[in-house]
């Protein structure tokens, strides 16, 4: 598997997450192959990055289409 530079990504969060800073998932749309995703309350921490087909199937079975 081939590494990911995320020294330099830009993070977006989620627009379901908590406005209080409760349950917060930062996702990057930087790659074309791969959404790596993140817990904002631990930016520091752990990244998990996913192929970009998983993630849009996942993401389009959360909105139900």
């Amino acid at each position: 598997m081939r590494r990911v530079d995320l020294k330099a990504v830009s993070w977006r969060k989620s627009s379901y997450s908590n406005p209080d800073g409760g349950e917060c998932v930062e996702v990057s749309d930087d790659f074309a192959a791969v959404v790596p995703v993140r817990d904002s309350k631990v930016p520091h921490g752990p990244v998990l990055v996913f192929p970009a087909s998983d993630w849009e199937c996942f993401v389009t079975s959360l909105k139900g289409e």
